[in-house]
């Protein structure tokens, strides 16, 4: 059933290059869009996407290229979004196909800046997609990792649980394990907090901080995770899962995280202009930190959340990033 279903990937940069790659595992067409024509065609010619995972070498037979979305999304049944978070507003509106009928899932782990809401929720409020049509790809995974097929896994949440399902079937592979999930809001918020999280991490990289101290971050990371999640819907999780510590986990520390690396640069003494030029990817957690300050502070009872505080300050403050975490280092326990 499932391979009959035609699946459509949103964006060209490194996360939706390792879908598509986990996608052609699996079927025998596989629809891509990319905004940028020069590396469609660059694709069909030499077979590798030429700015991301240019090491994954594909069979251009299995896919359908366009750099349309209009083409793209009635193509398929199954849409896969992975465009940043920073550039998905101006991309959706681009839309003149009626997409309410389709199936929609989000790889993005970000809030769309336009609309401070989380990208599950732009696609119900936004573009009207029923809630049942609407789900969550995350990790913890990173994309370089499943360009080198080391083994990875994936969360695939949704309301219905067939969908869910569906794609795990198609994502799925011997180097990649996909387990279900129905807290679509959670794992959402959670892929968001996280990359907040882990410019943190890199911050206190870039201070001189050692393991010891970014331990104790984490483990401060996790429980704000959970009251903020828990704030903003309520139901029962283990925070300690996958999706969430997990997730959380590897990209606070790994050196793919690009993230942390942003952090990192900031730590330094780099100002956030010259560290977004130095980078040739999006660091989501820049535009979270200011979406997820603001959403809590919008809340009757605010959750305490030092280190998403503490991130804000220091990249939309312009507060000393040194004294900002001499101060978070009393709050942490």
């Amino acid at each position: 059933m499932s391979n009959k279903l035609k699946f459509a990937v949103f964006g060209g940069g490194s996360w939706a290059t390792a879908i598509v790659k986990m996608l052609c595992e699996n079927l025998d067409e596989v629809g891509w869009y990319m905004r940028n024509t020069s590396a469609i065609e660059y694709l069909k010619k030499d077979k590798h996407n030429p700015n991301y995972l240019s090491s994954v070498e594909f069979d251009i037979d299995k896919l359908k290229l366009s750099n349309d979305i209009n083409e793209m999304a009635s193509y398929a049944d199954y849409l896969i979004f992975v465009i940043p978070s920073a550039f998905l507003y101006k991309e959706l509106e681009k839309l003149t196909v009626n997409i309410k009928g389709k199936v929609i899932f989000s790889a993005i782990k970000g809030i769309v800046p336009e609309t401070s809401l989380i990208v599950g929720d732009h696609f119900y409020t936004n573009l009207k997609i029923p809630f049942k049509n609407i789900g969550v790809i995350t990790g913890p995974c990173h994309a370089e990792e499943v360009a080198l097929e080391r083994l990875s896994y994936l969360t695939i949440a949704s309301a219905d649980q067939e969908k869910a399902q569906i794609v795990a079937d198609n994502l799925s592979s011997d180097y990649i394990k996909c387990s279900l999930s129905e807290d679509v809001i959670g794992t959402e918020y959670a892929a968001m907090l996280k990359n907040i999280y882990a410019i943190a991490a890199g911050i206190a990289h870039g201070l001189g901080y050692g393991d010891n101290f970014q331990s104790v971050l984490m483990s401060n990371a996790i429980r704000e995770m959970k009251k903020y999640v828990k704030r903003v819907y309520k139901m029962k999780r283990d925070i300690n899962g996958s999706a969430y510590l997990g997730d959380l986990l590897v990209t606070g520390y790994s050196m793919f995280s690009r993230n942390r690396m942003f952090g990192t640069m900031i730590g330094k003494g780099y100002t956030v202009k010259s560290a977004q030029m130095e980078m040739s990817m999006i660091a989501e957690g820049y535009y979270a930190a200011k979406s997820a300050y603001k959403l809590n502070q919008e809340k009757e009872k605010t959750a305490k959340t030092p280190i998403i505080d503490a991130v804000y300050d220091i990249l939309y403050n312009n507060k000393d990033a040194r004294k900002v975490f001499k101060e978070l280092t009393d709050k942490l326990d």
